[in-house]
């Protein structure tokens, strides 16, 4: 069985699980299969607002199809959720990726 077969026999014992959701994601992403990947952290985002770790990567994602306003706003997002958690480092990342990608246009 495979990484991520495992982690599918995993999210059907726990389906509300938000890092098990995070992990399906970045293994699609690691396979290369960037619209699987999407989907999952679209999911996180709309279930799991909080849940911060999401926001980087799916922005990352949404560079790599070239859906610059969608990759910004989801920053953004991530951004305000960091905040509200007071997480410094992710609202660090954030603000950096943010900033590139800006810079970038």
């Amino acid at each position: 069985m495979n990484r991520l077969q495992t982690l599918e026999v995993y999210i059907k014992e726990t389906p509300n699980d938000p890092f098990l959701h995070f992990a399906i994601a970045k293994e699609y992403e690691s396979l290369g299969d960037v619209e699987k990947a999407v989907t999952r952290y679209e999911l996180l985002m709309e279930r799991y607002p909080e849940y911060v770790g999401t926001y980087y990567h799916a922005g990352k994602m949404y560079e790599k199809l070239h859906q610059i306003d969608r990759a910004l706003q989801c920053y953004e997002r991530g951004l305000e959720q960091a905040r509200i958690a007071k997480d410094r480092h992710s609202a660090s990342e954030l603000a950096e990726a943010k900033e590139s990608l800006e810079d970038s246009l």
